[in-house]
């Protein structure tokens, strides 16, 4: 493999992998307090998933970012058949449940590799990395800690994540921000695009749209390939 000057990083299914029993807990929560309409578990939890498919969905196709408050509305909204009043919901204290539910029940890294690859990547001379990623139901500011708790975060030199952008991969504005951000990290040196690789899970958001931005890629995970062939 090519040794490049900047190596940006997917989340989700490329660095970590989420923990099974979190979305259980955030289901029975939602079930326990919003289900006026007495929804069952099961049902609930469909809801959960095809309102997380359908964003990912909307949002790679019109570039832009569904932010986690609407998306936990449309969940209560189709749990209760459309019939509910918003008014009467606390979104602030409604994040912050779910917050203390991921750290309850954290990520993982996505494989045994991951650490010892961004270390050594991290070593390199005159290399930078940085995090690419759109978000759904978990805030960067929360993703952030995540990757502080696994030891993971000091590796990376910034994080970009879509709720805090606006901007959804494969939009080429997320791919300029990230080269912007590549700049101003390595104070002001430009690193043409053709010097990064992007590794990622999602062949439309991650492979398709930096290609088009003219960098080079990486598809993992979804392929048996690990992040550990960056190494070789």
């Amino acid at each position: 493999m090519n040794s490049y000057q900047h190596y940006s990083f997917d989340l989700w299914l490329t660095l970590i992998r989420s923990n099974p029993s979190y979305k259980k807990e955030r289901t029975k929560f939602f079930f326990d307090h919003f289900n006026h309409r007495q929804k069952s578990l099961e049902e609930v939890e469909r809801i959960f998933r095809r309102i997380d498919l359908m964003s990912n969905a909307i949002n790679e196709k019109t570039g832009g970012n569904i932010d986690t408050d609407t998306l936990h509305l449309m969940v209560i909204s189709e749990m209760n058949d459309h019939e509910v009043d918003f008014s009467t919901i606390d979104l602030a204290a409604l994040y912050d449940e779910m917050e203390a539910i991921v750290f309850k029940y954290p990520p993982m890294a996505y494989c045994s590799a991951t650490k010892n690859v961004l270390r050594t990547l991290h070593q390199r001379q005159d290399c930078t990395l940085g995090l690419l990623s759109n978000t759904a139901f978990i805030k960067g500011r929360t993703l952030r800690k995540v990757l502080q708790e696994l030891e993971l975060g000091n590796y990376l030199h910034f994080q970009l994540y879509s709720d805090e952008t606006g901007v959804s991969k494969p939009n080429p504005e997320m791919f300029r921000l990230m080269l912007e951000t590549v700049t101003t990290t390595r104070n002001g040196e430009t690193i043409l695009p053709q010097q990064i690789i992007h590794i990622g899970d999602n062949v439309k958001a991650d492979i398709e749209g930096a290609s088009k931005a003219g960098i080079h890629t990486l598809l993992v995970n979804s392929n048996h390939q690990c992040i550990s062939s960056l190494l070789n």
